[in-house]
């Protein structure tokens, strides 16, 4: 009798077809590309966010800044692919979700007149960024709503790319947080608001950036966390748990290959296999 021989899982294989990014001193990712690749200098500035014109004008009153930035982004990013938006299932992942309508809603709640509106409720779940996604792009596609504290950029891309590769089609991936207003700020103090977004595809196209892997049992890293050469994007990417991305948008805008390791559990650091698609 012969003992069968263990048949090795592939690697999570995903090719980048386009890129959203949002954050202080950085409006897309075209503008941004060249700070990135550190070719530009970089000029910090409060992050700008634009208002969601795709929304309804009803929703769009109602629409926090988290709301606002994960669109931006996510936007950006689909539209560079050159994908349909309402075809691509999505994940969606924060640090703390919408931590301006947190701060609302603590306020009221320690006042005399407990009486929350009921805006401030429905944007209080942690899925209302995907929600007003669906609305705004017209998605039917099943969406994930993710939150793992300051791995939660880590997390989501763990998600989105085992849901390419199981599924064999293209994913969106939106990352964002925003600031908390004081006192929450004291105790949570992410400095400003960041999105990011990324739609991650099965297969190369003409249009794919970069490749990245994930090798089964190899994927989590004991070795430091990977740091930005530029030391004001490295205070964003240290500060702001949605900005740890910044390494591997790094990695693309220089069109370099190697391993990056990204912030995701204690003492383990999600290890990210890069390669240029040029």
């Amino acid at each position: 009798m012969t003992q069968a021989s263990a048949v090795a899982a592939p690697p999570l294989t995903v090719f980048i077809e386009g890129i959203g990014l949002l954050g202080p001193g950085m409006s897309d990712w075209m503008q941004s590309r060249g700070v990135l690749a550190g070719s530009a200098t970089y000029q910090p500035a409060r992050c700008v966010v634009p208002l969601p014109m795709a929304l309804p004008a009803a929703e769009r009153r109602r629409a926090g800044t988290v709301v606002k930035v994960a669109l931006a982004v996510g936007q950006e990013a689909v539209a560079m692919s050159g994908l349909a938006a309402n075809a691509l299932p999505s994940v969606f992942s924060s640090s703390s979700g919408d931590a301006i309508n947190c701060h609302e809603i603590c306020s009221a709640l320690a006042s005399s007149d407990r009486l929350i509106s009921p805006t401030r409720f429905h944007n209080s779940v942690h899925n209302a960024a995907s929600g007003y996604w669906s609305i705004s792009s017209g998605a039917m596609a099943s969406s994930s709503v993710l939150c793992a504290h300051d791995g939660s950029f880590a997390a989501g891309l763990l998600e989105a790319m085992a849901q390419v590769m199981l599924e064999q089609t293209p994913v969106l991936l939106v990352a964002y947080d925003t600031d908390y207003p004081e006192p929450l700020r004291s105790v949570r103090p992410l400095p400003d608001t960041f999105g990011v977004a990324l739609v991650l595809a099965p297969r190369r196209s003409q249009r794919s950036l970069a490749q990245w892997q994930l090798a089964p049992g190899a994927y989590l890293s004991d070795a430091p966390t990977q740091r930005v050469e530029n030391e004001a994007l490295e205070l964003l990417r240290s500060r702001i748990p949605a900005a740890r991305c910044l390494p591997l948008l790094c990695s693309v805008a220089a069109q370099s290959q190697g391993e990056v390791l990204l912030d995701y559990l204690p003492g383990r650091q999600l290890a990210v296999q890069v390669a240029p698609c040029f």
